[in-house]
């Protein structure tokens, strides 16, 4: 659960998709984690997900964090391996527990 406050506030990362179906405009506050040439989501929900969905069918999203916007483009699923390959040492993994085997990674689109 997020806080109202803490997203207007740009605390956190928040990702604005379209509705595939509804064509509603949509934020979800995440947790985005810088990569090479773009960003990396923990699928904690799993790539069923209403937002995932969204993404994968508009074919990208924008992604405000910290500050600033930037557009992303080319979403795809990626497994555990490249995920955690990707990442830096110092972001922490999810727990095993959690069974946590989808990640969704998309590039940075070049201005």
């Amino acid at each position: 659960m997020f806080n109202p406050r803490a997203i207007a506030g740009g605390r956190w990362p928040v990702l604005t998709h379209v509705g595939r179906v509804s064509g509603r405009t949509y934020r979800t506050p995440l947790d985005a984690h810088s990569v090479d040439g773009g960003y990396l989501f923990v699928l904690v929900y799993g790539s069923g997900s209403d937002w995932v969905q969204n993404v994968l069918a508009a074919g990208g999203a924008r992604l405000r964090i910290e500050g600033r916007e930037v557009d992303l483009a080319a979403p795809r699923l990626v497994g555990e391996a490249e995920a955690f390959r990707s990442l830096s040492d110092d972001v922490a993994r999810p727990p095993r527990l959690l069974r946590i085997t989808e990640f969704l990674r998309m590039d940075l689109v070049a201005d």
